[in-house]
């Protein structure tokens, strides 16, 4: 990745020196459905002005060729000019016009334009993903967020494709004499470079419209468009789709009193995709897998409402009013992150959004506040880099969590208040945090660089513990919150919190029955309304999930989550004990044999499935990662156990059946478990009301496959039931999990030493190269995966290079050899990008917590 990064400095460098008018973009991709054809023309004509007419600029160009460039009307010779990312312009005018024609690459690690072909029917299909400097592999441009402009784009495709960019198309296509199909659009309204899109194939297509009468009497209509693959569509449920996007777009309106100003809205669900999701205005792009090819729970369709309505909170906080550099990033995706929860509580069905929130996103942000490369809210982004890695559990739920904690510091319609004089004073521009404080200060009537001191410009996370004394009466006679923070961030912040007294109901419920709002402020806090309250079984510091903290808890408290966490009545309490005990064992302080236990004894209770799911992936992490090495298989067993006794209680037919039959599959490894998954695959065996449609065959034979189960003949007939395209990266997935010395090293190859696979197919390999029962099998590979991510890191695309630098790290080799290997690497290598020094500390600090965890484990042996 040499020569294609831009420092912070380099921007505002160009920022002072030019203003962008508009950019012409025409794109011929005829040439995609030629699978030996790498490239497609791009013309780009921009104009734009200079503040010193004859310095000298760049503009940013990602290409294997430059065919002529055209400044002013004078040609300059690439040859010259272009050095593979950048073309020099020298003797800059007050105005200028700037014409580069250029071949640019397909891309097939979703960065750029993305070429994918369907394995089922043979038809090509584009899509553009760009976020953060991506578009210049596209085309020539200025790569900053800071130089907004119009776009007008003219693609010109293969007949009968379906074509769409940012807004609506100016007119039919035009069809050419030698059967291609050129689509032109009408001009965007001011936009960044990297919320540009292009989309073009035989997508399948569903229309809808979106009509809300305006408080002048106007009636604002906007087309509404749901698209995937043709592949996909008889499992596409363009209706709900549709039903979530108009309840958000009411709510959004409702409440930012700003119209939406990018006409068309188009959904597009596109393949090999490497996000979940991005913002392009008018075209938003998804993952395809948010297309349930099966069975899934309601936390599935909860996730994609939530996705769905943080995308279109962007449309506002993000693509109407864009962040000056990527060191405010958080400006766009903190409000995205909260708003998108505040919205579907407030407009869906899924009213549990913020129990969800508490209990997954925020554990997002906890990891990532703990690692050594945590940072404040508002980062210190120097270059693109470092803000391809900063799209982070910080920059997202811990920033969204802030927002939650702002909303209880001044008010909910002061916030919103807020938020709309932030659009309406910006649109279209450019922002910094101090323009959003300013506004916030404004409405609130607050001092707002204090609290932005403490939460957005400060890294670290808080313990808040309750310290409880009663009287001889066994009242409270003082309740205090303590509170802690990490040595490498001792910074005590101002939380606003609610505090929670529970105890056993007469049906043996716990439940609260006193509750007081206090600031936490400093080392300790006495909460004074709380003295003279009964005894309680349990205080919950954060009821409500108020503020951004790890909850902790006194000793009475823990033991009553040990003895009786199911019996919580409140889904939010309940969830932030989950997520405390968690945390607990997280940081070596709660064995992880004993959260293990904790999940056999209750997770079978918990009505919420999406808890239930995310409990689920700790157990996993907590029995691989946290469980004693001589403790691991008895764990294990216990575990599988439950999973299966769970499995077959469970109601038939319902989510929590199938999210229990998924659970189990990842911790069957008896073979008395591996023999009910093979003859669930072959039906010889059944569980009452439980569907095996194809995606849980494939979660089945993986299983198996990892253990030995089912060898390549199995796995290649499976293929032959599914040969799809999901298919195929199953497929690539099993194959690469055989416990195999030969399967291993072909997979390393495929990985290390070529470049021959899809980013999919990568992710895919990563997934099955890893198994946690193949430690001695993938033991050699520690000492090869240090000598090679250098070179890995050089080669790739930072998108392929960061999912191979993750996926290869020695993570289950949990020993200190292992650790002094990283601290040996990260020594030895001090100059090399330190985007790619982050990933590799990030590692090496889990496998440090994973050290600490098992030696905590192993004391209670």
């Amino acid at each position: 990745m040499p020569g294609e990064n831009l420092t912070r400095e380099e921007a505002r460098e160009r920022a002072g020196l030019i203003a962008v008018d508009s950019y012409d973009v025409a794109l011929d991709l005829r040439s995609a459905t030629d699978p030996d054809e790498p490239a497609f023309r791009s013309v780009t004509t921009i104009r734009f002005r200079c503040a010193r007419p004859g310095a000298s600029c760049f503009v940013d160009l990602l290409a294997p060729r430059v065919n002529a460039v055209l400044l002013n009307g004078r040609p300059l010779d690439p040859a010259e000019v272009f050095d593979g990312s950048r073309v020099a312009l020298e003797g800059l005018e007050l105005s200028n016009e700037l014409t580069v024609d250029a071949a640019c690459a397909y891309s097939r690690t979703g960065e750029g334009l993305h070429r994918f072909a369907d394995p089922e029917d043979g038809e090509v299909y584009l899509y553009t993903q760009y976020e953060p400097a991506d578009a210049r592999r596209v085309f020539a441009d200025f790569e900053q967020p800071d130089l907004k402009a119009p776009f007008t784009f003219t693609v010109t495709a293969p007949a009968g494709w379906t074509v769409l960019s940012n807004g609506a198309a100016d007119g039919g296509p035009q069809v050419l004499e030698d059967g291609g199909w050129t689509h032109r659009f009408v001009p965007t309204l001011p936009i960044s470079t990297y919320i540009t899109a292009v989309l073009a194939g035989p997508y399948h297509v569903e229309r809808d419209v979106y009509r809300r009468e305006l408080p002048d009497g106007s009636v604002l209509e906007i087309p509404l468009g749901a698209l995937c693959r043709r592949g996909l569509a008889k499992h596409f449920d363009a209706d709900d789709v549709f039903t979530i996007t108009k309840q958000g777009l009411d709510f959004f309106h409702d409440h930012f009193d700003f119209p939406y100003p990018f006409g068309t809205y188009d959904q597009a669900f596109v393949p090999e995709y490497n996000l979940g999701a991005m913002e392009n205005p008018g075209l938003v792009t998804f993952r395809e897998e948010y297309v349930f090819r099966g069975n899934v729970t309601q936390m599935s369709y909860e996730s994609r409402a939530n996705v769905i309505l943080h995308e279109m909170s962007h449309m506002w906080f993000g693509d109407l009013v864009t962040m000056e550099w990527w060191d405010d990033l958080w400006l766009k995706e903190s409000f995205a992150d909260f708003m998108g929860t505040f919205a579907q509580v407030g407009a869906t069905r899924f009213t549990n959004g913020w129990v969800t929130f508490a209990n997954r996103r925020k554990q997002w942000a906890y990891r990532a506040d703990q690692l050594p490369s945590t940072h404040p809210v508002v980062a210190d982004i120097n270059d693109l880099q470092d803000a391809k890695l900063n799209f982070d559990g910080i920059t997202y739920a811990k920033g969204a969590s802030v927002l939650k904690q702002l909303v209880a510091y001044v008010g909910l319609e002061a916030f919103l208040e807020g938020a709309r004089r932030y659009f309406e004073r910006h649109a279209y521009g450019n922002t910094r945090l101090a323009d959003l404080l300013s506004v916030l200060a404004e409405v609130s009537g607050r001092d707002m660089s204090g609290w932005s001191r403490s939460w957005l410009e400060t890294a670290g996370v808080n313990s808040l513990t309750p310290e409880v004394r009663y009287d001889d009466s066994g009242a409270v006679a003082e309740l205090a919150v303590r509170q802690d923070a990490d040595a490498a961030h001792p910074v005590l912040r101002p939380h606003r919190v609610a505090i929670g007294l529970y105890r056993r109901d007469a049906d043996g419920a716990l439940t609260r029955y006193a509750r007081a709002e206090a600031d936490v402020a400093g080392a300790r806090t006495v909460v004074a309304e709380l003295a003279g309250a009964d005894r309680p079984d349990l205080v919950l510091v954060n009821d409500e999930d108020l503020t951004y903290c790890k909850v902790r808890f006194d000793e009475e408290s823990l033991a009553a989550v040990r003895a009786g966490l199911g019996d919580l009545a409140d889904p939010m309490a309940r969830a932030l004990c989950w997520s405390a005990v968690w945390n607990l064992t997280r940081d070596g302080l709660m064995p992880a044999t004993d959260f293990l236990s904790l999940v056999r004894d209750f997770a079978g209770r918990e009505p919420d499935v999406g808890v239930l799911q995310m409990l689920m992936t700790w157990a996993g992490t907590a029995l691989h990662h946290y469980t004693a090495a001589g403790r691991r298989t008895r764990a294990g067993a216990l575990l599988a156990r439950a999973a299966r006794e769970e499995l077959e209680r469970a109601e038939p037919g319902s989510g929590h059946q199938l999210a229990w039959a998924r659970f189990f599959a990842t911790t069957a490894t008896s073979p008395d478990d591996l023999g009910l998954l093979g003859s669930l695959l072959d039906g010889t065996g059944s569980v009452e009301g439980l569907e095996v449609d194809q995606e849980l065959r494939w979660a089945f034979l993986a299983q198996l496959a990892g253990h030995g189960a089912a060898d390549e003949e199995a796995i290649t007939d499976e293929l032959a039931r599914d040969d799809t395209a999901s298919g195929r990266r199953h497929q690539t997935r099993c194959l690469a999990a055989r416990p195999s010395a030969v399967v291993k090293a072909a997979a390393w190859h495929d990985l290390v030493e070529s470049d021959a696979l899809s980013n999919a197919m990568v992710e895919a390999t990563l997934t099955g190269f890893e198994q946690p029962g193949q430690r001695e099998l993938l033991e050699p590979y520690a000492d090869t995966y240090f000598a090679a991510i250098e070179r890995v890191w050089a080669e790739r695309s930072i998108e392929i290079g960061m999912a191979v630098v993750r996926g290869l790290f020695p993570a289950f080799q949990a020993r200190t050899a292992t650790l002094e290997a990283a601290d040996a690497w990260l020594a030895a290598h001090q100059d090399v990008s330190p985007a790619l020094r982050r990933l590799v500390a990030e590692e090496r600090d889990d496998l440090a917590r994973d050290l600490r965890a098992q030696e905590c484990d192993a004391a209670v042996a």
